[in-house]
């Protein structure tokens, strides 16, 4: 990648911010549209910049800073009563995050002491800011897969994996269901299906014992 491309990159980006901020202003002053297409302007010559040099750890952190600012104009302009930006900054911070941990980031450890804080933190919201409905159980069943992924992975034993696995989503879905719709026990047809798994997997492992 060649110097003038970044030094293009930055050109275009800036000369075309400035149109988008000139047309917003007299055309729809009232309405800041032009928030939009600047910020996937400014992605542009940042990655370019930082692939050219290397810089992959600034590169997340930049553009993750760019993203969370980005989505609090959006929340402060559009929708300040409800502060959604509490919802969806904190795993986008895990990307510079898990950049700088390096090697770590692969450890059964890491990915336990992420669990508990993530389960901790989406469930103080849950009971702050939106108690009327228990959702974070929906964030609280996709950080479980990270630390149990990890740990079998690294075992390489895939059939306890698929059992644990399949637990996890059956219990995911009987508490989904007593929560949402207690009268409907729709449950059973994905409980139904999740059953495969494991018994796909020790139908392959019994075969593969008896070679």
């Amino acid at each position: 990648m060649r110097k003038q491309d970044v030094i293009f990159a930055w050109l275009g980006s800036i000369i075309s911010i400035l149109f988008f901020i000139i047309v917003n202003f007299l055309t729809s002053p009232n309405y800041l549209w032009f928030i939009y297409p600047s910020f996937f302007l400014l992605l542009w010559p940042l990655s370019l910049q930082s692939f050219k040099y290397g810089n992959y750890k600034v590169h997340s952190v930049i553009v993750s800073t760019i993203i969370i600012l980005f989505l609090l104009a959006i929340n402060v302009f559009h929708s300040p009563e409800h502060p959604w930006i509490l919802y969806v900054w904190y795993p986008i911070i895990w990307w510079p995050l898990l950049m700088f941990l390096e090697k770590k980031r692969t450890t059964v450890s890491l990915g336990i002491v992420a669990s508990i804080v993530t389960i901790v933190y989406y469930s103080f919201l849950n009971i702050i800011i939106s108690h009327g409905y228990p959702w974070a159980i929906y964030p609280i069943f996709a950080v479980f897969w990270w630390p149990m992924a990890l740990y079998y992975t690294k075992k390489k034993d895939y059939f306890k994996f698929s059992i644990s696995g399949s637990v996890l989503i059956i219990l995911f879905f009987v508490i989904v269901n007593m929560v949402s719709s207690p009268h409907e026990i729709w449950a059973v047809y994905p409980i139904f299906v999740t059953l495969w798994w494991p018994l796909s997997m020790y139908y392959y492992y019994y075969r593969y014992r008896l070679k």
